[in-house]
């Protein structure tokens, strides 16, 4: 049946009664420049600092220097398919990027993006990438511990909930190492973890998210990726967008870890985007804000009080220097925002101490707040005596006789330096911590040769597990240490000394067997003379 023009007439005098439109305002502007992932744009008279610039065909833009005439603007992703002449409008946000539950367990860029291969993410709400941190007013003091699952840290450079402790050292030297052990020892706990990796390789990344897996840790993290092959635009928003994912869990009332890694490398992007947009520059052609970048960024960790959800977001952002100077630029600027800093040695490291931490340059400024009672109670006499140990061990090099008690000092800080160090990935429980702490400060160990402190460091922790259970249960659940758990662990540990000798004072004593080089087999049948003497000459 045909349609009469009545009825169309009709139908569209209802579509325009119904029309609903709103008034929009947009600026527009015109592209007068492209190049390195940097726009120059003219037109945009509105625009608002960081606002979100829209370039067509799904590419965006973040407005970064406001000039008398055009507006410079760092693209976030390709760049390649705009051109001079294109139209830029201004989208009244600033630059936001996903947060959520829903990011949990999976591997994304800056922007939100997944990078895994597990399909989108469900996830609503989005945050600004760049807020003004908490006031100190809504902040409360750190102590609740983050258990790092590495005993020379939680011992002696404790970290807090909302603390922000610095990883310095050089390349090579167990960084990221001790920042993902502290995300593999949070499984089962209460800390999400947010992992950033800036202009790190992309082969190095994937071995990272590999081990996560393996370890059952993604399941509590976020990886946050702005590879080496990113452009230096994303690598500079990457910290920033992380921080804003972590926020959301700390605003939310929970408590959250963010590993920078590193922002050597986001310093290096900052400069470089700062350059291409003819910032001026200063000490070492870094902008003259690039104190103001890390601050802004590393404030944001902080513990809420109550009356704002209790929440905390704990930052441990990671510093490389070269050849140990930590006084140059960037290191001594982070330093001087952080709570803190692990400060880890080349040399320690090649020596086969792993951690390579340098006890006497590494520093909490929370100190014992963040550490449990237990914790607090056996170490209380370690840092001094490792710190005792290393001045004798340099006297000691000079060759004179020492006295008893200065050899007796100078085994025990052997031992102790032995009980310190531990593998990669391995992270302890707390109770495991603190009973091989309280063993070596109390001499437990003292009567161990040194090759033997690991064997015996193993079949402590066995014997715990098996035998020990119910005192180690009431340390993990107390997390206290009195004089009663001090008698049953005491006990535990000389029932355990029993079990399995771990010294053989005979062999100790005896003085080693040099054995005498044999003369070769002679052949059957043939007799072989002695060499005959030549006379000795002498002179009058």
């Amino acid at each position: 049946m045909a349609t009469t023009s009545s009825e169309i007439t009709d139908i569209i005098k209802a579509k325009i009664k119904g029309f609903e439109g709103g008034a929009e305002s947009v600026d527009v502007g015109t592209v007068v420049e492209i190049g390195d992932g940097i726009a120059r744009v003219y037109g945009l008279a509105n625009c608002m600092a960081s606002e979100l610039l829209d370039f067509g065909n799904d590419v965006f833009g973040l407005a970064f220097n406001l000039e008398e005439d055009t507006v410079s603007a760092i693209i976030l992703g390709d760049y390649t398919g705009i051109t001079e002449g294109g139209e830029v409008r201004t989208t009244g946000r600033i630059v936001e990027t996903p947060v959520g539950d829903a990011l949990v367990g999976r591997v994304v860029d800056p922007l939100g993006r997944p990078l895994d291969g597990k399909g989108p993410i469900n996830t609503k709400e989005a945050r600004p990438v760049d807020v003004v941190a908490p006031g100190v007013i809504t902040r409360q003091n750190v102590d609740t511990p983050v258990q790092t699952g590495i005993k020379v840290i939680d011992a002696i450079t404790a970290i807090g909930r909302g603390q922000r402790e610095l990883i310095i050292g050089d390349r090579q030297t167990g960084k990221t190492a001790i920042a993902i052990d502290t995300i593999i020892n949070q499984k089962g706990k209460d800390l999400t973890c947010i992992y950033v990796a800036i202009g790190q390789k992309e082969s190095s990344v994937a071995k990272i998210v590999a081990t996560l897996e393996e370890a059952g840790a993604m399941e509590h993290t976020i990886v946050v990726i702005a590879g080496a092959s990113d452009p230096a635009t994303v690598q500079y928003l990457a910290p920033f967008a992380a921080c804003a994912m972590g926020e959301f869990f700390r605003d939310s009332g929970k408590d959250a870890l963010i590993v920078y890694d590193d922002l050597t490398k986001h310093a290096w992007a900052y400069r470089q985007v700062s350059l291409l947009t003819r910032r001026p520059p200063g000490r070492e052609a870094y902008p003259g804000d690039v104190f103001y970048l890390h601050s802004r960024l590393l404030e944001r960790a902080a513990r809420l009080n109550k009356e704002n959800g209790g929440g905390s977001l704990t930052a441990l952002p990671i510093i490389e220097t070269q050849a140990n100077d930590i006084s140059a630029y960037i290191p001594t600027n982070v330093i001087s925002i952080t709570d803190g800093q692990i400060y880890l040695e080349t040399d320690l490291f090649n020596q086969g101490q792993r951690p390579a931490m340098n006890i006497g340059l590494s520093v909490s400024r929370v100190g014992g707040d963040a550490q449990t009672k237990a914790m607090k109670a056996v170490v209380r006499s370690l840092k001094l005596e490792l710190a005792q140990y290393r001045e004798l061990a340099a006297f000691a090099q000079f060759g004179s006789d020492l006295d008893k008690a200065t050899q007796q000092q100078l085994r025990r800080g052997e031992k102790v330096t032995e009980i310190m160090k531990q593998p990669q990935y391995q992270p302890l429980s707390l109770e495991k911590e603190v009973v091989i702490i309280f063993a070596a400060t109390n001499g437990f160990i003292d009567d161990v040769p040194k090759e033997r402190v690991a064997d015996f460091e193993r079949d402590l922790y066995r014997f715990m597990d098996s035998v020990g259970k119910n005192v180690t249960a009431k340390i993990a659940k107390d997390k206290k240490w009195d004089a009663a758990i001090e008698k049953e662990v005491r006990a535990m540990l000389e029932e355990f000394k029993k079990t399995k000798p771990y010294t053989d004072e005979k062999a100790l004593a005896a003085p080693p067997q040099v054995k005498k080089p044999q003369a070769p087999a002679q052949p059957e049948g043939k007799k072989v003379e002695p060499a005959a003497k030549t006379p000795s000459t002498t002179k009058a």
